[in-house]
């Protein structure tokens, strides 16, 4: 067979990560009830590791791991958050690159990638070469094995890109075909041209390096991959076979490959179901005979190139004005409103070279003071970002420092080694994609940069804020409210800067609401428990001590003392400073108890503020998920009096609101609120339960439809997902366990029988691996006539009909 297929899926999403906590905090969304981090986790990128194949009724027939048959990417950052949010999906994917070597001649599916997503054309030479060894060591890392390829971000390049990757042993990435100039046949003299996307991209191509190094180059095919991304091509997964059978010609005499590239993401995110339109037109071309499925590397080593190529340098698949969209008004962009540019392209982009040139003198002009090689320290400090255990950090000090730092020595080596990380996340490339300086993406990205000045003024004197925000001010927002940089800055990369002085005021006015052991972990930090005193009158309270802080990146820590009162409800005040002596201690505990005491809560508010001058905190300081879960512990008798006040005005006017709805007359608003409130807080209620209760949750959903109330279908999908998810993981701890399974299949039931969808995806795969896995010994007993096999075996086969899974 002469006629190979190869899918490329890019994944990457960049976390909106605190530079500071080196933790994602909790976002915004619509969804108030969980976790928007795990659900886009779960939702984004879990439909894309793993998908099913339909049989002709719609059926699941089998469950596959798509990653094992494309050919994929995922960023180095974006896999570290999936390692920690869905670590199932995780295993998935590294299993996937195994099990991809075995089906593809040896050759693993999973390919590199420069570390933190930056335009490599727009990157100094020096922050090419540590972008490409940090994405090559932290794919060691996961994956086992030395990468074949690297796809690079926005697949932007220039020849000294290419160079550094050939350099570092790696044979392939893959382009846009607009990046191709012009293309031979290995021997000829004659070119011939290729641009405008006019390139053949059925076949590997030869691209000579200035350092007479060669890569190997695959330009995907343009008009199919577009029509996955953005023209509908996944919505039947028939018509994606037939498309893609249809980039192959009886007229090329040498071996075919037929390659798309696109966002993982459009296969199962950015188009529902996307994953099974993949899998169905895989197992449909391969079942059919029609083509083989393949990947880069082992195409490559059966099929060397036969033809070289020449590049367009600085360009990128999603820029149709070379790398214009990093660093100008090209014109690209994802909307926002009329009359809005991207004018603060530019001065962004120079704001952050400027710091990025101070940055570089200062860690090599300070590094030298440390380290044996700067630069090559910071090549190799890949090694503790992955592993930040206190002996590998002394590991990694001892091979490049100049003699082994100890106590605070260690403490400014890690800094600098963290000012020279940060100036290169600060590029990361979203935050010039899209639409305004003020958007998540772009502030990030002054996080970043934020992060790296903080850290950076433990160094120097002088005003590196200061200017930096001076070149910053030029880039205009377009939204008047933001003004420019220098305020998108002030409004909010500062208020999220964190000190050990902040880590020991969340700890303690946290300590309050919730108990942490002797020596607690609050996102990079460790803190330790020195002395610690709680004192309670009626609803008010104090607490009195002293802790440790330590900074698991830096290894910095302070001994600090604090003070926190709390008046009731969300009246909550605190001071942290550094301690000074057992004595002042002593003295300031004693006077703060003897007012606490008294109810002299003014003397007791006006000696915080004298005992922690400049250094007093509140609840708005708390970090974001600390706040929302200590809010909600203050407001739930609130919330409940509420609900209560609205439950019983829906209950007297239940009669009304029904005669109201067989009569072309509108219900009252103020009604319809009422009852929308009592339903989905009761049906909310009702589907968190361990044993769901079929007939009242129909009767809410009825009673919701005769009064015309909104569900709010986002909030209910969720709890119970969550809830049947649980009932699945509990069953796949006791697959035996009879009521266990009766109770999923009752609730599987449920959810279907509802008018709003609902996600099941993770109970199809537990329960098809279940299935799997120990159905053939509950059939050997069922023929041996014990019932409860028997029993055991309808209930999988009815819970197989309401998954839509087969399992025969």
């Amino acid at each position: 067979m002469d006629r190979y297929i190869c899918i490329h899926g890019h994944f990457y999403q960049p976390p909106r990560e605190n530079p500071w906590l080196e933790a994602i905090e909790l976002q915004e969304s619509a969804y108030p009830y969980h976790d928007w981090n795990e659900r886009i986790a779960a939702e984004c990128y879990a439909p894309n590791a793993v998908s099913r194949i339909l049989d002709a009724e719609g059926r699941i027939d089998r469950i596959v791991n798509n990653y094992a048959r494309i050919s994929f990417n995922v960023g180095p950052t974006l896999l570290s958050w999936i390692e920690d949010k869905a670590p199932d999906v995780y295993r998935a994917i590294l299993e996937a690159d195994r099990e991809s070597a075995r089906n593809f001649s040896g050759h693993g599916s999973a390919l590199a990638q420069p570390y933190n997503h930056i335009i490599m054309p727009l990157a100094t030479r020096c922050d090419k070469q540590t972008q490409i060894e940090w994405g090559l060591s932290d794919f060691k890392h996961r994956f086992q094995r030395s990468p074949e390829g690297m796809w690079l971000p926005e697949t932007a390049v220039d020849l000294e890109t290419l160079d550094l990757l050939a350099e570092r042993g790696i044979l392939f990435t893959i382009l846009s075909p607009y990046q191709a100039a012009r293309a031979r046949k290995i021997g000829s003299r004659h070119w011939h041209d290729a641009s405008g996307g006019r390139i053949d991209p059925t076949m590997p191509y030869l691209a000579r390096l200035p350092s007479r190094r060669t890569i190997a180059l695959f330009f995907y095919d343009g008009p199919i991959s577009r029509a996955v991304a953005f023209e509908g091509l996944l919505y039947d997964g028939q018509n994606f076979a037939r498309r893609l059978m249809s980039g192959f010609s009886d007229q090329r005499t040498w071996p075919q490959l037929v390659h798309i590239a696109t966002d993982g993401e459009s296969y199962g995110h950015h188009h529902r179901y996307g994953e099974m339109a993949l899998s169905y037109a895989l197992h449909h071309i391969e079942s059919q005979g029609l083509a083989r499925i393949t990947n880069y590397g082992e195409h490559l080593e059966r099929f060397p190139p036969s033809y070289e190529v020449e590049i367009v340098e600085n360009t990128a698949w999603s820029c149709a004005h070379g790398v214009e969209r990093w660093r100008s008004n090209c014109g690209c962009s994802t909307g926002g409103q009329p009359g809005w540019t991207q004018d603060w392209r530019t001065p962004l982009r120079d704001a952050l070279d400027w710091l990025r040139d101070r940055l570089a003198d200062l860690y090599e002009r300070e590094g030298k003071r440390f380290f044996l090689d700067p630069w090559k320290a910071r090549d190799a400090y890949i090694e503790v970002v992955l592993n930040r255990h206190f002996e590998n950090v002394q590991r990694f000090l001892e091979a490049h420092a100049l003699h082994p730092p100890g106590g605070q020595e260690r403490v400014l080596a890690l800094r600098l080694l963290e000012i020279a990380r940060h100036a290169m996340l600060m590029y990361t490339s979203c935050g010039w994609f899209f639409t305004d300086l003020s958007g998540l993406e772009t502030v990030q990205v002054l996080q970043y940069a934020g992060r790296a000045i903080q850290l950076a003024q433990e160094f120097t004197v002088d005003p590196i804020e200061e200017e930096f925000l001076t070149r910053l001010a030029k880039a205009r927002s377009n939204i008047p409210d933001h003004g420019d940089g220098a305020r998108v800055y002030e409004k909010f990369v500062r208020p999220a800067m964190v000190d050990l002085a902040k880590v020991g005021a969340h700890y303690a006015m946290s300590s309050l609401f919730e108990h942490y052991p002797e020596r607690a972990r609050i996102y990079s930090y460790t803190v330790e428990r020195i002395d610690f005193d709680t004192y309670e009158a009626g609803s008010m309270h104090l607490a009195v001590g002293q802790a440790n802080v330590i900074s698991e990146i830096t290894l910095a820590s302070e001994l600090l003392s604090f003070g926190v009162l709390h008046f009731g409800d969300h009246n909550l005040t605190g001071g942290v400073r550094h301690f000074r002596d057992q004595e002042a201690f002593t003295s300031m505990r004693a006077e703060l108890v003897a007012a606490f005491g008294r109810a002299d809560l003014p003397e007791a508010f006006r000696l915080i503020e004298r005992e922690f001058p400049g250094m007093t905190y509140s609840l708005k300081q708390l970090f974001r998920d600390q706040q929302r879960k200590i809010l909600d512990l203050i407001l739930k008798n609130t919330v409940e009096s509420a609900e209560a006040v609205f439950r019983q005005t829906y209950e007297r006017n239940v009669p009304l609101m029904r005669f109201l709805s067989d009569l072309p007359i509108p219900v009252p608003r103020a009604f319809l609120t009422a009852a929308e409130f009592a339903l989905n807080s009761q049906l909310r209620a009702e589907m968190q339960e361990p044993e769901l209760n079929q007939s009242r949750i129909q009767a809410l959903i009825n009673e919701a439809r005769i009064t015309k109330a909104a569900l709010d279908s986002a909030t209910l999908e969720y709890a119970l997902r969550e809830n049947i998810a649980r009932m699945a993981a509990e069953l796949a701890g006791y697959p035996a366990d009879l009521e266990r399974l009766a109770r999923l299949d009752r609730a599987v039931a449920l959810a279907r029988s509802l008018p709003f969808d609902v996600n099941l995806w993770s109970v199809e795969n537990v329960c098809y691996e279940l299935w799997q896995s120990v159905s053939r010994r509950f059939r050997s007993r069922a023929d041996q006539g014990r019932e409860e096999a028997s029993a055991w075996l309808e209930h999988m086969q009815s819970l197989g009909r309401n998954l839509k899974i087969r399992m025969e």
